[in-house]
């Protein structure tokens, strides 16, 4: 596949950089032609193909994240907030489009990411699955016709065990997306976990609850609560492959857009 979508997988043996080399193989139009680990990482100059569970590739998983980057047209990331931005400028430099699924980035992190997107096309959302993506458009739309006065918003998440940001990034960006239908930016609202004797809810605060345990892939529901009724709107992921299908729909997305910051309302052809 000469003209194949040539794709870059940082963190390419863990769990979601798996999926997606599975993903990447899957699917017409593009492939894996690189896989980077942390230097030292076991699994270094194995076969990312056969690490992923499926037939080898004869790509071999390096360590230099430079000169991969430099090899590939796209860069799926699903790593830490410290390793992603360290990717993103390497990304810049080399010309590589980017698509990063790493939560937990701080507004500092945040602006790393945003001077790349100057230079390539960079694909970023706390979640990539179709489902999310429409439970974003709706949250926000909702909240605008639901307003304060009448309707509470609480978020609420549950991921497995081993998660380690709260609340996920996934329910961060619904809260973004609540706050703006309302027309108020989410730091000005925002209530993290309550303990102990809080008082009465203020009007226009936007709640958060978040759950840990098993092996939760992801659920999330937004409540609009209101006197004698309620409006719920729910998520529920079942399987990891979801968020590996977006991403590389995303990947494919890049492949001759300018430069920006885009989301995965741009991939699916929702107004951003």
């Amino acid at each position: 596949m000469a003209d194949a979508l040539k794709v870059g997988v940082v963190g390419g043996s863990g769990r979601m950089g798996q999926m997606v080399v599975a993903q990447v193989m899957e699917t017409p139009g593009c492939v894996v032609s690189g896989g980077v680990e942390q230097p030292g990482h076991p699994l270094v100059g194995k076969d990312i193909g056969v690490t992923a569970g499926i037939d080898a590739l004869g790509v071999e998983i390096g360590e230099d994240a430079a000169a991969m980057i430099a090899a590939v047209d796209v860069v799926v990331d699903f790593t830490i907030p410290a390793a992603t931005i360290e990717h993103a400028r390497l990304a810049a430099q080399a010309g590589a489009a980017m698509v990063i699924g790493t939560t937990g980035l701080d507004k500092e992190q945040a602006g790393v990411i945003e001077a790349a997107a100057r230079h390539v096309p960079i694909v970023w959302a706390p979640n990539m699955s179709v489902g999310v993506t429409l439970l974003l458009a709706l949250t926000e739309q909702v909240a605008g016709i639901l307003g304060p006065e009448d309707y509470d918003i609480e978020i609420v998440e549950m991921h497995h065990k081993h998660k380690i940001d709260a609340p996920s990034g996934t329910a961060l960006g619904l809260g973004h997306a609540a706050a703006a239908g309302r027309g108020v930016a989410l730091d000005t609202v925002y209530k993290a976990a309550r303990d102990g004797h809080t008082g009465a809810r203020p009007q226009g605060e936007i709640g958060f609850a978040v759950l840990r345990g098993g092996d939760v892939v992801g659920e999330h529901s937004v409540v609009y609560a209101g006197e004698g009724e309620q409006v719920v709107l729910t998520h529920k992921a079942g399987d990891r492959k979801v968020f590996a299908a977006g991403a590389v729909r995303a990947a494919l997305w890049t492949k001759g857009r300018a430069a920006g910051l885009y989301s995965m309302k741009s991939v699916l052809g929702f107004a951003d």
